[in-house]
């Protein structure tokens, strides 16, 4: 829904019946969504017969994951790297801090790409697939 909303940026209000229909997913699913991406002022609302949803923020401004630390409820591969009090064991834990390694690389990762990154390479994408030039000898 993001990504949708980003590639209709500059274009107004989006309803969430049009998204619904080009993605592929339920309207109830992407209402449930938008609720807490219009509290994190991600998505802002426009009521009225051309009203709809659209970022409240350019797509260069939203990173993939603050969509997916807000949807999910963070990040962490594991409970016990944001609080380590809830494992007996995780002072003395053999794999823990592979799982910390993994949690803030995917971070870092995450945070890199932006909603406009996405369109882009998509674009580039639809461009070497579009067709590739022959050139033929004379």
């Amino acid at each position: 829904m993001m990504v949708d909303l980003a590639q209709h940026y500059d274009e107004g209000p989006v309803q969430i019946g049009d998204i619904a229909k080009r993605q592929d997913i339920s309207v109830k699913y992407l209402e449930q969504l938008i609720i807490p991406l219009k509290k994190a002022d991600y998505v802002k609302s426009v009521r009225g017969p051309k009203g709809g949803h659209m970022l409240a923020r350019p797509p260069d401004k939203i990173t993939v994951g603050k969509i997916v630390e807000l949807l999910e409820g963070g990040i962490d591969l594991t409970q016990c790297i944001e609080n380590p009090d809830i494992c007996d064991r995780s002072e003395t834990c053999l794999t823990r801090n592979i799982w910390e390694s993994a949690t803030r690389a995917m971070d870092k990762k995450l945070n890199s790409i932006t909603l406009s990154h996405i369109i882009k390479r998509h674009k580039r994408a639809q461009g070497l697939q579009g067709g590739k030039k022959c050139i033929q000898k004379k």
